[in-house]
């Protein structure tokens, strides 16, 4: 599922060498956070948020039934000043 969610980050993203990956598993869930830098949060997210909801709708129906559930999460990377 991960490289479901990297192929399609990546397919909006311009600067692509700067994309983090971060996964969490708990009993039920695993939740994905992409780490974004400034530039590519609006492309990745999109206007009033469609590409992103796109994003999780494609994942939730990606899912099997019998497995865990998918949360995706995208922030902004941490300016390294």
């Amino acid at each position: 599922m991960l490289e479901l969610i990297k192929y399609i980050v990546e397919q909006f993203a311009v600067d692509k060498a700067n994309i983090e990956y971060r996964t969490e598993e708990t009993d039920d869930e695993i939740t994905v956070t992409v780490l974004l830098s400034d530039s590519d949060m609006g492309k990745v997210i999109g206007k009033q948020g469609k590409i992103a909801k796109a994003l999780r709708t494609i994942v939730r129906a990606a899912t099997p039934k019998d497995s865990k559930k998918y949360n995706v999460e995208i922030t902004e990377r941490e300016s390294k000043e």
